[in-house]
């Protein structure tokens, strides 16, 4: 099942989305006639992991982690599915990166690795933004509209071997399986879950494969996911 977050002339509602129909309270609002697809969950943190894939540690000369490398972006960085990313004025080297996502559905913390699947809602997309010349990772990696984040949750994918495409510009940049991560969704999700609290509606992603790479103004990065959907978003100058 596919739950989505949408503006309709009602307000924000959550409800099914369906071959572009969403329902919620009895109500059906069509994507792009009577509603707007949103981020589909409101986070108090997205909790990114890094260097979660052997071929990406080694195309960019990291040492192999031997537990999971995390880095928290605000709820500031979320962004709509299909919202512009207005390419900030203070750098010159903008990077993607397609990221599987887990939502988590209720509060939770010291969650075991067999129990994940209780607390998290379902599987989105995360384009994890980087403006790779700024100083550390906050400087990086957390600033407002960094994480593209959507289209929708969803509820049955089995997060393990799911195949990924990105493509920018039309032309294909990332693909891989979620197979080849060092640390399963699981196994950080697990991880996390001992140093933090995690809220309904959190976001936890894994990493991205080999290939993150440069944008630039006009180009369309769309990142697809086996079972889950696609997550589009245009780069555009920045005011």
């Amino acid at each position: 099942m596919r739950l989505a977050r949408i503006r309709t002339d009602d307000g924000v509602v959550s409800g099914r989305y369906d071959d572009g129909v969403v329902t919620a309270d009895g109500e059906e609002y069509e994507v792009g006639v009577d509603a707007e697809l949103l981020a589909p969950c409101e986070p108090t943190a997205l909790y990114c992991v890094g260097r979660n894939y052997a071929a990406t540690v080694d195309q960019m000369d990291y040492d192999i982690p031997d537990q999971p490398d995390w880095f928290i972006k605000p709820p500031v960085s979320v962004l709509d599915p299909g919202a512009d990313v207005e390419y900030p004025d203070w750098t010159d080297e903008l990077t993607y990166a397609g990221e599987l996502a887990a939502v988590i559905d209720r509060e939770c913390s010291d969650v075991a690795e067999a129990d994940v699947s209780d607390v998290v809602r379902g599987y989105t997309i995360l384009n994890d933004l980087d403006a790779l010349d700024q100083p550390g990772r906050t400087a990086r990696k957390a600033f407002d509209g960094s994480g593209p984040l959507g289209p929708w949750i969803e509820t049955d994918v089995e997060p393990s071997n799911v195949d990924m495409t990105t493509h920018v510009g039309g032309e294909l940049r990332q693909e891989a399986n979620t197979e080849r991560m060092l640390f399963s969704p699981a196994e950080v999700v697990s991880f996390l879950s001992e140093r933090y609290t995690f809220q309904p509606g959190d976001v936890i992603s894994f990493g991205s494969p080999a290939n993150p790479g440069l944008v630039e103004p006009g180009d369309d990065v769309e990142i697809w996911y086996e079972g889950v959907g696609t997550l589009t978003n245009r780069v555009v100058d920045g005011e």
